[in-house]
């Protein structure tokens, strides 16, 4: 206990110095009180030059803004764009690797309120270390906080732009689905369990955004277990499977559905592949996961 406190004061002491560094070459000057999504005030007085991501979706942000340049370190599967995965790896989002985050000196440390530790958070802010904290529920949520990151990064009028420029994106795909027929669509997010979402879900929004009926929406838990029988009865026009699995076994699944000829999906072949990181990602690829749920259920691109 006692060699792991002074490594920590060691390492604080090497950022209390880069500090100072820092303030002798500043960047053009922020100066601003900033409030995250826990009301928490974060005092700014430069632009930060280093930034640690403690999420992969606040990464994709980083890197959506061109600030990657400032991103000294990310968690575990920050791995888009592909340049993030070359990054000092801080542990996952929901085990953060405190020493390694204090070690990297930063000027500012962005995470999420679900995701993120709130003790790892106290400890970093003891530290000396700003963390902004960001809450994005759904699609809308979502696209706001790419200004809010923006914006405590010095970045806020191209952030705006950016968002603007999504937003129109998702309106574009409402309109093509408006007055239309609304198929019914079973997300699969899990091989073993079969798994789905219900409307408490970045996945939900994203199948109504897309012009789609979620027919586990009115499930009571957030990703509730699936039975076959239970998928034959609500026989869905559409069968998505979205999954962290990758090679063989993610097609496997597709194919094992062909077994099933009583679902409509099954009888039309319309059974498909997505990447999960379309849709449970709050990033800027929501927006690609709307308009590629859009292709699948429609069965054609966004024009």
């Amino acid at each position: 206990m006692l060699k792991r406190t002074y490594r920590l004061l060691k390492i604080m002491a090497f950022v209390a110095a880069g500090s100072f560094i820092c303030a002798c070459f500043a960047c053009p000057s922020l100066s601003a009180q900033f409030v995250d999504a826990l009301g928490r005030k974060i005092d700014l007085h430069d632009r930060p030059a280093r930034i640690v991501s403690l999420a992969p979706s606040i990464t994709e942000i980083l890197y959506f803004l061109g600030l990657g340049d400032r991103v000294v370190g990310v968690t575990k599967f920050s791995n888009y764009p592909p340049e993030a995965a070359s990054r000092p790896k801080v542990g996952s989002y929901v085990k953060l690797n405190v020493e390694s985050i204090i070690g990297l000196a930063p000027d500012l440390a962005i995470g999420t309120v679900d995701g993120n530790s709130p003790s790892a958070v106290k400890i970093l802010e003891q530290a000396g270390i700003k963390v902004y904290l960001v809450n994005p529920r759904n699609v809308v949520d979502a696209v706001a906080t790419i200004p809010l990151i923006g914006m405590v990064c010095g970045a806020g009028r191209e952030a705006e732009a950016a968002a603007e420029g999504l937003k129109q994106r998702i309106e574009k795909v409402k309109r093509m689905t408006e007055g239309g027929a609304r198929p019914k669509v079973f997300l699969q997010i899990n091989l073993r369990p079969i798994m789905s979402v219900n409307r408490n879900t970045f996945h939900h929004d994203v199948i109504h955004a897309a012009g789609g009926i979620n027919v586990t929406g009115d499930e009571v838990l957030n990703y509730p277990r699936v039975g076959i029988e239970e998928v034959i009865r609500i026989d869905p026009d559409v069968i998505v499977i979205s999954s962290m699995e990758r090679g063989g076994e993610y097609e496997k699944a597709r194919i094992e559905w062909f077994n099933w000829k009583g679902i409509k999906a099954v009888k039309e072949g319309r059974v498909h592949l997505i990447d999960s990181d379309l849709l449970d990602r709050p990033s800027p690829r929501l927006v690609d996961g709307i308009e590629e749920m859009y292709r699948i259920i429609h069965q054609g691109a966004v024009r």
